[in-house]
């Protein structure tokens, strides 16, 4: 676009620089005169027609001259034109284009913080998912809750009998999941409210019966009683209780009662969470 605009002022200051020479010279009446001047000192019978003939000449090839230049700079004027015109479409496709390109940026960065944000609440999902597994985890720890143990530790021999009750320190443990049972004391102590299950089982010789009693907080819930004139005895008993966190169950032998134990573990005491309950659970109950 440049070098057409350039070409076209170099061929209008050339066609200046021609009319002014032209302008600037003789005139045809000068030009006439010199010739005739010319021919009456040399060729007096032929200076009208060689004059003639130079003028017509001169004003033919002027003619042309200044037609072709004008054709040349109406080519180039329509070709300015033409090329101001695909100017214009290009910038109107440069600005179109501009607006896509800002409206697909405005979009994109709508889309990244959409995808932020819905990675920032996949984050916290998992967070607080990874926090509902750990608290989960904790619960369901606190809620293993399982014991069992045998009276002797070793050797073998008879308990009792005794003039009172005693409670029964069954020493020999197997399990104690949640640590809920003391075997110093043969005391289980809640931890967690919930429906617990427990159960006992004697062994003893006759004619001295073997009988034992499951305590909940000081009082009888059920009794695991044998009796017969001789030989071996053995009973058994179990029982689903509601505890409170705090509550203690533990087994008493009677007075006046006797049992026997070995390696072998006849004498047992043991006890399991089956679930915990919540305050409204209890109500409906």
């Amino acid at each position: 676009m440049k070098g057409l605009v350039c070409l076209l002022l170099l061929l209008e200051t050339f066609v200046c620089v021609v009319q002014h020479q032209v302008d600037g010279g003789l005139n045809e009446n000068e030009i006439s005169q010199q010739l005739r001047s010319e021919d009456g000192r040399q060729n007096p019978p032929q200076t009208d027609t060689l004059r003639d003939e130079a003028s017509t000449d001169s004003q033919q090839n002027y003619h042309l001259f200044f037609t072709d230049i004008h054709a040349a700079l109406r080519e180039l004027t329509a070709t300015v034109t033409e090329q101001k015109v695909n100017i214009r479409e290009l910038t109107a496709t440069v600005t179109e284009q501009k607006t896509i390109n800002r409206a697909l940026e405005t979009r994109l960065r709508e889309q990244q913080t959409f995808i932020l944000e819905e990675m920032n609440k996949k984050n916290d999902e998992i967070s607080n998912l990874t926090l509902s597994q750990v608290e989960l985890r904790k619960e369901n720890r606190e809620r293993e809750i399982a014991f069992s143990a045998s009276l002797m530790q070793s050797g073998s021999g008879d308990i009792g009998p005794f003039t009172t009750e005693i409670t029964l320190t069954y020493r020999n443990v197997f399990t104690n999941i949640g640590n809920a049972y003391n075997p110093i004391t043969g005391v289980f102590t809640a931890p967690l409210k919930g429906a617990y299950m427990f159960r006992v089982s004697v062994f003893g010789h006759g004619p001295t019966s073997a009988s034992v009693a499951i305590i909940k907080n000081g009082e009888h819930v059920v009794v695991a009683n044998a009796l017969q004139a001789k030989d071996r005895l053995n009973s058994s008993n179990g029982v689903v209780l509601i505890l409170e966190v705090g509550d203690v169950v533990y087994v008493r032998l009677w007075s006046n009662r006797r049992l026997f134990d070995d390696q072998s573990n006849h004498n047992t005491f043991s006890g399991f969470l089956l679930f915990p309950l919540r305050e409204q659970e209890l109500c409906r109950m």
